[in-house]
């Protein structure tokens, strides 16, 4: 018997594939021209200072402006400096910026940093509670913690307790950056959301460089228009493939699956990616919810086999409504494929094999349900961290990149490797809660 769906409608409909954008105050030609001149006045900054607080105070403040993507060379480069050079400061501020930038970019730095801020009986200093600028970068830091960092954990204990206590005294932009910070920590915080926040506050700092806030306005709005072009054609695939393949009690999301392919890489340089990704989190959605709220259990059987077999010809199996969503499923992995250049199109039969591993372990879970029957944890583990969709992401994102998708890449994802596991787990259990 059908179980019922209660998914409500789409509440954007056909904004996006309407939306024309409104006339600015520069042409795009204009923005390009300007943003390049910006890139090459702020490079230069790179080089006119030894100073290592004052290169650290650039660097952050080009990832919180969201435009140190133009900078990946000299970032790496500045950073690499620091992590070998010896730094000595009694700034809480300063050690930790300098220990999550370093940790951020792969450089290992020890825990240890922070044992000049706490006292003989291991806790932290009373008087560091009197810097929450400190304080706030002390608790960011903390949270590139791995497992065993006790002083890690016990940093992110007392700044955020101490930072709570506070924060009601603080102005602006303080006071801001530490009630989004307790909200989401900034390691994890969307680099899009966080940009266009502190766009708006970036004036207030003391380091406020005209040039850094310039270039990422200018930023921020040619890749926002890029966005939109990128929404209105996803937009229209998905509205007509929707339309063809009448799911209706799926969920119509296809707006809410560009935002998570959008989070995964923003730069424009990925744009191939982003479409190939968004394209597949939808179809992958279609399948989730035929599996959790339509399908018999004979049918959720004869669509799984149907995907293991992956063949036209066996669509003549499947139930009627689900075989126009067979046929559109292939016919996309084929349009992916034809996307790609000549040594890239290994990289279909990874997803193909992502996919098809995602539909056994719907069907698992669809088994369980239809039988009544009531997994182990251990069991319902084993199986949800897959179901949960991280190593279809993970192996999907691959699919449109460039150089860095290697084959030994794929390999590592599909393997479900410790990173993917760990990814899956964490998603499973955020959904459960």
């Amino acid at each position: 018997m059908e179980m019922a769906s209660n998914f409500h409608p789409t509440i954007w409909d056909d904004f996006f594939i309407k939306y024309s954008q409104p006339n600015l105050q520069m042409s795009e030609e204009s923005m390009k021209e300007r943003v390049d001149q910006l890139k090459e006045e702020v490079s230069k900054l790179f080089g006119l200072s030894n100073d290592v607080v004052e290169t650290m105070n650039l660097v952050d403040a080009l990832q919180h402006l969201g435009i140190d993507h133009h900078f990946d060379e000299q970032i790496i480069a500045a950073l690499s400096n620091i992590h070998c050079i010896e730094f000595n400061s009694s700034s809480l501020h300063d050690v930790a910026l300098r220990f999550r930038l370093l940790r951020q970019h792969g450089f290992w730095v020890s825990p240890d940093e922070f044992h000049k801020f706490k006292s003989e009986d291991g806790t932290f200093n009373v008087g560091i509670t009197n810097d929450p600028r400190g304080l706030l970068s002390l608790y960011n830091a903390a949270h590139l913690l791995t497992h065993g960092e006790v002083v890690l954990e016990d940093a992110i204990l007392f700044s955020r307790h101490h930072l709570e206590s506070t924060m009601s005294k603080l102005k602006s932009p303080l006071a801001g950056q530490v009630k989004r910070a307790l909200q989401i920590p900034l390691p994890r915080k969307l680099k899009r959301v966080e940009a266009l926040q502190y766009i708006s506050e970036y004036k207030q700092e003391k380091a406020y460089n005209p040039s850094l806030l310039e270039l990422a306005k200018l930023d921020f709005n040619l890749l926002r228009c890029f966005h939109l072009i990128e929404l209105k054609t996803v937009s229209q695939w998905w509205k007509n493939l929707y339309g063809e393949v009448e799911l209706s009690y799926a969920r119509d999301r296809m707006v809410e699956c560009y935002f998570w392919s959008n989070c995964v890489y923003y730069e424009q340089e990925h744009t191939r990616a982003r479409i190939i990704l968004a394209k597949i989190i939808a179809l992958t959605s279609l399948l989730d919810d035929t599996y959790d709220s339509y399908a018999t259990l004979e049918e959720s059987q004869k669509l799984n086999e149907a995907i293991q077999r992956w063949d036209l010809e066996y669509v003549s199996h499947l139930p009627d409504y689900l075989k126009k969503y067979y046929v559109k499923l292939i016919s996309t992995f084929s349009e992916v494929e034809e996307e790609l250049e000549p040594d890239e199109k290994f990289r279909v039969a990874y997803i193909k094999k992502a996919f098809q591993t995602l539909s056994a372990h719907y069907f698992h879970e669809a088994e369980w349900f239809h039988n009544n029957y009531m997994p182990s944890f251990k069991e319902h583990t084993d199986v949800s961290i897959i179901s949960s969709g991280a190593l279809m992401i993970c192996v999907s994102l691959l699919v449109g990149m460039g150089d860095v998708a290697t084959k030994e890449a794929f390999e590592w994802a599909i393997g479900c490797t410790g990173a993917v596991q760990a990814s899956g787990e964490v998603t499973r259990f955020l959904l459960m809660t």
